[in-house]
């Protein structure tokens, strides 16, 4: 960020942070009365509903936007979308293409092995690991570390999870300054009705997929108890080296649940164990393996990924009255990532040489202790009520790295070429106001960010030669202040504009300071920022219809994204994007609109639903002029149709369509992903009573051939037409 910015951020943050003092000094002084008769009818019919997390046994619908206020945090005029699954049969495998079919703007990166989450945000970055979208747990980040290495090898089991929460841009100030905004998961709490509940499921389907949950949970006296289990293993449709295995759970204990002081421990796990079939090409050559002789055979026979997950929290939730709350957490866990991967690869041909006889061993640990205090509190003045929302949010990541050459394709130890200490120490402190004048409402926020990154290197040597290198110590410390404005105008009870100006910010990781598979160290990157520009209209006027749609411009400087120069591929500053467009979802209830209650009670809904995003990517400066970013496809549409039958039969017909775009910043032909469009049908329908259901779908129906991926090692395609089916039992 220039020094100018931050000298003209300082001072309007200044300015900010004496507006709120003046404020709330103003409301210590005096408390205003209540509003008017007409002030209070109005506040009443604009009321919110405040959405709670739900048991699993729970099937209340949700969204399709965030309330302006809920738990502590302060969403009015923000872009929000709420993805809640009630809505839709369970999703099977954690298939992103289906749970994100009402939602615009989430692109997923498909995987032949669906073993990572692999999310972008309109055309910020790589979706690889998901890398510049902050995803949360229950509002606790699980990226293996927030700034040095933030990408996802874990990801909550959606048979787990309520809801998704999704805010764009800027507005993930409310967690961090990730220019791509936040996906928070909102996992299932424990029933509080009976002391005891239970389902287990069993789905199985193409390529060996057994994917098994089950659940207890309930309340006795005073303490509430949730335990789950996930496994899921399969082989997936690639030749060799595709099958992946996991198991995951979660211990979830809460006491005086009821009460307005609440107590919640929380502890999951997760151990994946993944081969990487690499990827294929379409250019003739020595050793090249042609997507179009055969779309599943393998590249790699010996890569696999290994990760291991551990990790809880402390909440403490307190109501003190009616209007000031806390949310309290401490949070730790080591989480470990190992991959081993062969050496002589090209872009979609087989190992050849020398190199084929060695490989990559790389161990990355995180150990990971945080917390973050929350504090919201509703105040009046002017007539007026208005909320404020404030916390502190400080931790620590220690992330030892060790790179290790093999002397064999598939050894699993070898002699140790980096040997690193990297460490992350971060502290931020945020506060916003809703100021409600009438049906106005602004809404400013100021996010200041501390964070410090070090990295020691023990020992580093040549990654073929082993001969040595100098090792090199890096400390760096940034202080950023961080802004955002929000202005919402309610038109009426059911809808309203929004206008949202907000900044985000990117540092470097340590694999762009000093990338892993070359002895190249980047001591000239710059941070990347983002100014986001967000202009929307949105409403629910009846149970039956809502819509939200918004036109958005994102000024990205400082990008990151990978060049090539003299055979060597690394992460350098590629310039400066403007990324402009539009987003529209809408869904109608087509039995409710027409035939009212009534109908909906006798014949059930049915929901047609329509998620689309138009976008305009180009690089404006830099070295990739005139380009455009990578994953940024100019469309993006998911249409769907839901029947839903007093929540016994749900049936979904989803199909998704993505244009033509490119898988890296220079646009070169071997990175350009085609046009794609994909038709799943998935049903869920109960049996017997409330205790057998039958979970069934067909994905890709029509066989669709595309790819959605391309790495350095060539073209991932995806899957074809596959199928699962499986039975729940719940008492």
């Amino acid at each position: 960020m220039k020094p100018t910015l931050l000298t003209n951020l300082q001072r309007f943050a200044i300015a900010l942070g004496s507006f709120f003092a003046l404020a709330i000094g103003s409301h210590a002084q005096t408390k205003i009365a209540a509003a008017s008769a007409e002030t209070s009818a109005e506040s009443e019919e604009l009321a919110e509903i405040v959405i709670n997390a739900e048991a699993f046994s729970n099937s209340l619908v949700q969204g399709p936007f965030l309330p302006d206020v809920m738990e502590g945090k302060i969403f009015a005029a923000k872009k929000t979308s709420v993805i809640d699954f009630d809505t839709l049969p369970q999703i099977q495998s954690d298939n992103y293409r289906q749970a994100l079919i009402k939602t615009p703007g989430l692109l997923t990166s498909e995987l032949s092995n669906n073993s990572l989450l692999s999310l972008g945000s309109r055309g910020i970055g790589d979706p690889h690991e998901t890398q510049n979208l902050l995803v949360l747990r229950n509002g606790v980040p699980f990226v293996l570390d927030m700034f040095g290495y933030p990408t996802v090898y874990y990801a909550p089991q959606l048979e787990a999870v309520d809801r998704l929460e999704y805010v764009r841009g800027g507005s993930s100030l409310l967690y961090g300054p990730q220019p791509g905004g936040s996906l928070n998961y909102v996992m299932h709490r424990p029933r509080l009705d009976r002391p005891f509940s239970f389902f287990t499921q069993n789905v199985v389907g193409s390529d060996s997929l057994w994917n098994h949950f089950t659940s207890v949970d309930g309340t006795i006296g005073r303490l509430s108890y949730l335990v789950n289990y996930n496994h899921r293993q399969g082989d997936s449709f690639r030749a060799v080296n595709s099958d992946f295995d996991l198991s995951a759970g979660n211990v979830l204990l809460g006491l005086d649940l009821k009460t307005d002081t609440r107590w919640l421990l929380d502890f999951d796990f997760y151990k994946s164990n993944a081969g990487e079939p690499g990827g294929l090409t379409f250019t003739p050559g020595p050793n090249a393996l042609l997507y179009n002789d055969n779309r599943n055979q393998s590249q790699l026979v010996f890569d696999r990924v290994l990760v291991e997950r551990y990790f809880a929290t402390l909440s403490l939730e307190r109501d003190f009255n009616e209007d000031t709350s806390m949310i309290w957490k401490i949070f730790g866990g080591y989480s470990n990532r190992t991959s081993y991967r062969q050496r002589g690869t090209g872009f979609g041909t087989a190992p050849t040489g020398a190199a084929a006889n060695t490989n990559t061993i790389t161990e990355h640990r995180y150990y990971t202790l945080g917390t973050d205090l929350r504090f919201s509190h509703e105040w009046e003045a002017w007539g007026r009520e208005h909320h404020l929302a404030a916390g502190i949010t400080a931790g620590r990541t220690h992330a030892p790295l060790q790179n290790s050459l093999g002397t064999s394709p598939n050894a699993t130890s070898g002699t140790a070429f980096n040997d690193i200490t990297r460490a992350t120490n971060y502290v931020a402190f945020f506060v916003e106001n809703q100021f409600k004048f009438g049906r106005l409402s602004i809404v400013p926020g100021f996010r200041f960010e501390t964070i410090s990154q070090s990295i020691e290197d023990h020992v580093r040597l040549n990654s073929t030669t082993l001969a040595p290198l100098a090792t090199r110590n890096q400390e760096n410390t940034v202080h950023v202040p961080l802004l955002a404005l929000g202005i919402a105008y309610d038109l009426a009870a059911d809808s309203a504009l929004y206008l949202n100006f907000s900044q985000g910010y990117k540092p470097a990781t340590y694999a762009d300071t000093l990338p892993i598979d070359n002895n190249v160290a980047n001591t000239d990157l710059e941070p990347g920022s983002t100014l986001t520009y967000e202009l929307g209209y949105r409403g629910k006027p009846t149970a039956f219809f809502n819509w939200d749609t918004s036109v958005f411009y994102i000024d990205y400087d400082n990008r990151f994204g990978q060049t090539t120069a003299g055979g060597i591929t690394t992460v350098q500053n590629t310039g400066r994007s403007r990324n402009v467009g539009i987003d529209l979802a809408t869904e109608v209830d087509l039995i409710g609109i027409f035939g009212g209650e009534a109908a909906v009670k006798r014949y059930g809904n049915l929901a047609f639903h329509v998620a689309y995003e138009w976008l305009n990517a180009e690089f404006i400066s830099g070295p990739n002029l005139g380009f455009a970013p990578q994953y940024a496809p100019e469309h993006l549409l998911r249409l769907g149709l839901t029947y839903r039958w007093k929540d016994r039969v749900k049936v979904s017909l989803m199909h998704t369509y993505v244009s033509e775009h490119f898988a890296n910043d220079n646009n070169t032909q071997n990175f350009k992903i085609p046009a794609y469009n994909v038709t799943d049908i998935t049903v869920e329908t109960k049996l017997w009573r409330d205790n057998v259901t039958l979970l069934a779908g067909l994905n890709n129906v029509f066989n669709e051939d595309y790819y959605s991926r391309i790495r350095a090692n060539g073209v991932d395609p995806s899957w074809g037409r596959n199928f699962y089916a499986g039975l729940r039992f719940t008492f």
